[in-house]
């Protein structure tokens, strides 16, 4: 067998802007030769995913997979180029079949290594990478959250997915019975308190006694040094800065919102009138909200311009 060297793997990388390892790999598989190697690359489709490797994912789907049963559910975020692509049905049906595929991944790097559940002959890393030659744009999965009701416990697991895949959230909430935990009124609950996440993205935490210290310490260095309290009593400003920190940190908790269905009421009020109604507690027991592209710097470009250029090249 030919040794592969690391210079002839540097080669190939430089030729065909695939990735080192499948450079390797490549080369092993054609006993050195670096035409038959770029040519094994294209035919696996990683020319292709190479040449888009460094290209900006901001746009794409947040999905989720829940299991028949309620008791298990994934959140995951995908992300291409394009909003074009993120409309593309050949994208949504993969997002999808990796939804389904995460229920046994409790983290991306983990999902990536798995076998493949269409094709067990490749990984997921390798069935994305082929689905960049296909689809045409770089592809990342992004983030994935996987809740599962503990084997000792009751509950149920939803998820909310609104305006067309850009924000979802995934939701645990806690009973005692089973039969409250298959009833209808109790999965409505679950269903009504993920939209509630949903449409509150300023809410972090389920109540206030989950806020860490530090965070309610800052509110009140903040607030302590605003000029509209400057000149009051210390015993007067003190009250008015603990007020403003306990608006504060209501806002950013779920149980304190205003219910989005009936303003009249709070979250804490709905979950007492369902609490009454089925006869047991229930708590919301943790959340995952994901907005797509959240925290990714999108490059802005001009097409005409992108054309231009690459013609100019030709």
């Amino acid at each position: 067998m030919a040794e592969i060297t690391a210079k002839m793997v540097q080669e190939l990388r430089r030729q065909t802007g695939a990735g080192m390892m499948d450079c390797k790999k490549a080369l092993g598989e054609t006993e050195g030769d670096l035409t038959k190697a770029s040519e094994w690359l294209r035919q696996k489709g990683m020319v292709a995913a190479g040449k888009k490797s460094d290209r900006v994912t901001a746009e794409g789907l947040v999905d989720n997979y829940i299991q028949a049963d309620g008791k298990t559910g994934v959140l995951i975020e995908v992300n291409c180029q394009t909003d074009f692509v993120a409309r593309n049905d050949a994208f949504k049906e993969l997002v999808q079949s990796l939804a389904h595929q995460a229920i046994t991944a409790d983290s991306v790097d983990a999902l990536l290594t798995q076998p493949y559940a269409a094709d067990s002959s490749i990984k997921v890393s390798e069935a994305i990478v082929q689905s960049i030659a296909k689809i045409g744009e770089n592809l990342n999965v992004r983030r994935l959250a996987n809740y599962h009701v503990a084997d000792d416990t009751q509950g149920a697991v939803d998820c909310y997915i609104h305006t067309g895949g850009r924000v979802g959230v995934l939701l645990e909430v806690g009973c005692t019975s089973a039969k409250v935990a298959d009833s209808d009124d109790f999965k409505v609950l679950a269903r009504n308190l993920a939209m509630q996440v949903a449409a509150c993205p300023n809410v972090e935490y389920i109540n206030v006694s989950e806020i860490p210290e530090a965070i309610a310490a800052k509110e009140k260095e903040i607030e302590m040094g605003r000029d509209d309290i400057a000149n009051k009593p210390d015993n007067i400003k003190e009250k008015i800065v603990q007020g403003r920190i306990d608006k504060r940190l209501k806002e950013m908790t779920l149980v304190d919102q205003p219910y989005i269905k009936d303003q009249n009421i709070t979250v804490t009020e709905l979950i007492a009138q369902t609490t009454k109604q089925l006869g047991e507690d229930i708590t919301v027991r943790r959340f995952t909200r994901f907005i797509l592209g959240e925290g990714i710097e999108k490059v802005e470009s001009d097409f005409a311009a992108e054309v231009a250029a690459q013609m100019g090249k030709a």
